[in-house]
């Protein structure tokens, strides 16, 4: 699927039908055509061994009471000699059944799980695309809920449901013929009995429908709400919410619930229903049909075909009310993962991408601000007119009161946000005009909280790049960390849990700059970097950083301000401009904002 703009889930559910959204599934299809062939071509044998059993008992019925069958093997056949043949073709017509359904039983749901799958593929590829601002709106657990329960119900409109379909109409179909051809009366009865039964099941399905798309709402909360506490469990158990959350939870779990009761009330009314009107078919077949063998209009064997044909012709519709079930749940993922699926890819490559000046062109480095304006919502700017030039390897720090918009300045340079207006250039070339991956290449970030992936600590240097393990060992000696790894227990092969929980901040956050350091940024941009490094760790640091960014451009961004007294260019930010630029002894001469800030601090360390 391609991401295009529309609109939410809630308002393409009222727009589109199950016919609309059952054609966005067929792209997936169309990738496993033949297996699909396959499993459609043995539906037919399947149906018609279906329909033949009940003409093969009543045919052996017919010939226990020497009434007259229309078999033509049968004809001049003693009485064991024509049971046995009609034994055998009934074996055949079981071996048939059983071996086909076994076949086309496997492959359905191997092309059910090979399209869960691709569409799993799919929307991950398309999340992990989208811009920052989608996920600042959007929870975690929402998006959870959407890459496993949700991908797993739309699989199944494949695996149960579609396929499922098309066999069990094939099989009412074939059955329905058999009748007509067999008796057309008593057919006409039976089939007359189906028109009700198909509005009772579409209304209850449209009822399941509605309900099912709410219990996934609630799903969705509830997994939210479940991501929030694991996440937070520091703070729940300090603050002594465990009970406060609970509560909030059950609440959740509830209406959950609520909504998942009534989604099973309509999925049981649909086979209650036609549990009913089954045994109200016999029950007319054999009233109707006695009728006519008491005045000898019907044979007996005859009779019997029909009774079996009453209970086959209702048990594919009774299939098919449980597979439209999966199909409406099916149908309730479409719309959801549509929502996401159709979210815009705010930032894209450009079609025509430029590449920056290689290293033998000159200095590298340059970053420039040129009027830029940026909003996270509309009219709310963060920056305002935000114009300034950074020189190839000169090291500025950007300062400012919190909200100031310094980390701000930061997401829009690696362009995980666009500007509003204005442009921001790296060695001349506007951020839009290159590819993501080289523009991130080539800048370096480390944030105050270093994140790490489960895996091996070379892994988490690396991040997916081909280094080799002398160059991770040497960017780990390039920033004095090496001594750390060798001290783990495998050194860097020691295995680390779910977001590093195995190592302490300061750990954390060394394997940061030995990340950064072996890209060799051209720029390397520091958000209170060392804010989580004891003061002999940090130490180190600062010694590396002093061999790493010679002749390299540097953006500290410091709340300690003590800090940054030896940066080439201090900038300070207020409400999103620019206010004040110079080195820490011009801006303290200048009395300003950077000055009583600095004031503060200082006096807050002297107290």
């Amino acid at each position: 699927m391609t991401a295009s703009p529309l609109a939410s889930p809630a308002q393409s559910r009222t727009r589109e039908s199950d016919w609309r959204l059952f054609l966005r599934l067929v792209p997936y299809a169309r990738r496993h055509s033949r297996l699909l062939l396959v499993t459609g071509v043995l539906l037919v044998p399947l149906a018609v061994a279906g329909a033949v059993q009940p003409i093969l008992i009543g045919q052996a019925i017919a010939l226990l009471r020497q009434e007259p069958t229309t078999f033509l093997l049968l004809k001049d056949q003693n009485l064991a000699t024509g049971i046995n043949i009609l034994a055998g073709l009934l074996l055949l017509t079981v071996a048939v059944r059983f071996s086909f359904q076994a076949i086309q039983g496997y492959l359905v749901q191997k092309v059910g799980q090979q399209i869960t799958a691709d569409i799993r593929n799919d929307l991950f590829d398309h999340v992990t695309s989208l811009a920052a601002r989608f996920f600042d709106r959007t929870p975690v657990g929402q998006l959870i809920t959407r890459l496993t329960n949700d991908v797993e119900a739309l699989g199944d409109v494949f695996s149960t449901g579609a396929i499922g379909i098309v066999s069990d109409l094939l099989s009412i179909v074939v059955i329905a013929i058999a009748m007509f051809l067999r008796q057309w009366q008593l057919a006409a009865l039976l089939v007359l009995m189906l028109i009700p039964v198909m509005g009772l099941i579409l209304y209850f399905q449209y009822q399941y429908r509605k309900a099912n798309y709410k219990a996934r709402e609630e799903l969705s909360a509830l997994n939210s709400n479940l991501q929030e506490n694991i996440v937070g469990i520091g703070i729940v158990q300090l603050f002594r919410r465990e009970r406060f959350n609970s509560q909030l939870f059950r609440k959740i779990n509830q209406r959950y619930i609520g909504e998942v009761d009534k989604t099973i009330f309509h999925d049981a009314a649909v086979s209650s229903t036609l549990e009913w009107v089954g045994f109200v078919a016999i029950a007319g077949v054999l009233w109707l049909g006695g009728l006519w063998v008491m005045r000898d209009t019907l044979d007996v064997g005859r009779l019997t075909e029909f009774i079996l044909f009453s209970q086959r012709l209702f048990d594919p519709l009774r299939q098919l009310a449980e597979k439209f079930t999966a199909i409406q749940a099916g149908f309730t993922a479409v719309e959801r993962i549509s929502g996401i699926m159709r979210e815009p890819v705010e930032i894209r490559d450009p079609e025509h991408p430029k590449s920056l000046p290689p290293a033998e062109d000159g200095p590298q480095g340059e970053v420039r601000f040129e009027n830029v304006w940026f909003a996270y919502k509309d009219d709310e700017y963060i920056l305002r007119n935000l114009s300034f030039t950074i020189q190839p390897g000169e090291k500025v720090a950007i300062v400012g009161p919190t909200g100031a918009g310094k980390s701000s300045i930061i997401r829009l340079l690696c362009r995980l946000y666009e500007t509003t207006r204005g442009q921001i250039l790296v060695d001349g070339l506007d951020v839009r005009d290159l590819p993501q991956t080289e523009l991130r290449r080539h800048i370096g970030v480390i944030l105050q909280e270093g994140f790490l992936f489960a895996g091996d600590v070379k892994s988490n240097i690396a991040l997916g790049e081909t280094y080799s393990l002398s160059e991770i060992q040497a960017a780990a000696e390039q920033m004095n960390v090496a001594r750390f790894i060798e001290q783990l227990p495998q050194g860097y092969d020691t295995l680390l849990r779910e977001r590093g929980t195995n190592l302490s901040g300061g750990q954390k956050q060394l394997l940061a700059f030995a990340r950064a350091a072996i890209r060799n940024p051209r720029i390397l941009v520091l958000d209170e970097a060392t804010a989580n490094l004891d003061v002999a760790t940090e130490g180190l640091i600062q010694d590396a950083l002093e061999h790493l960014l010679v002749d390299r451009t540097a953006i500290i961004i410091a709340h300690r301000l003590s800090t940054i007294r030896n940066a080439d260019r201090i900038l300070v930010l207020s409400k999103g401009e620019l206010a004040e630029s110079g080195s820490h002894d011009q801006l303290l001469r200048q009395g300003g904002i950077y000055a009583s800030l600095y004031r503060l601090q200082m006096l807050g360390q002297t107290v």
